[in-house]
């Protein structure tokens, strides 16, 4: 692992050490690998900004943070000495990411196909069932309320993967969400 890949876990593990809604640590973590494992099919997809835009991804997000124009992440990569087209290759990998900002839009680079793939699996399949729970009840939703997100964003993300590699993991992950969905209105209905 490169010297800026660990100092940028660090940096996120302090920016997000308070944070249990979901858009923390372990997601941005979880964001990383997958993003790295579906690079791994693309030897000429650039590693490092694959790796820096998926664990930055959240750092600037409106949920989170009250900041303009990629102030965290580019002030992080700016002190790690990071090349400013490198610096910029980065943030348009980020933009490009959000599934509110970016609703039917794949990204123009393979470097923002897999980072925005990576980060919309973790939407789904369990882990995406947790994170919905967890954002809502941090944000006072209730059961019922957080399930409109499912129909909002989680079932329509399994026909916007970008890669073959991303759409064989989204039928797997689809497949839970659906299950859950069933299960949950069977349950609520007694």
């Amino acid at each position: 692992m490169s010297e800026v890949i660990s100092k940028a876990i660090e940096y996120i593990t302090e920016l997000y050490k308070d944070n249990a809604d979901g858009h923390d640590l372990n997601h941005s973590m979880r964001v990383y690998k997958t993003a790295s494992e579906i690079a791994g099919v693309y030897p000429d997809a650039d590693a490092m900004v694959i790796g820096l835009s998926s664990l930055l991804h959240d750092v600037d997000d409106h949920k989170l943070f009250d900041t303009v124009d990629n102030e965290n992440a580019k002030c992080f990569l700016e002190s790690q000495a990071v090349p400013a087209e490198k610096i910029e290759e980065i943030c348009d990998v980020i933009n490009a990411v959000s599934f509110s900002k970016n609703k039917g839009i794949s990204p123009k680079t393979i470097e923002g196909c897999i980072v925005q793939d990576a980060d919309r699996l973790d939407a789904m399949g369990a882990i995406g069932i947790a994170r919905t729970f967890a954002y809502g009840g941090k944000n006072g939703r209730s059961i019922e309320a957080s399930m409109d997100h499912f129909y909002e964003k989680l079932l329509l993300l399994k026909d916007q993967m970008n890669t073959p590699e991303a759409m064989k993991i989204a039928e797997e992950r689809h497949q839970v969400l659906e299950d859950y969905i069933a299960e949950l209105k069977r349950e609520m209905d007694r």
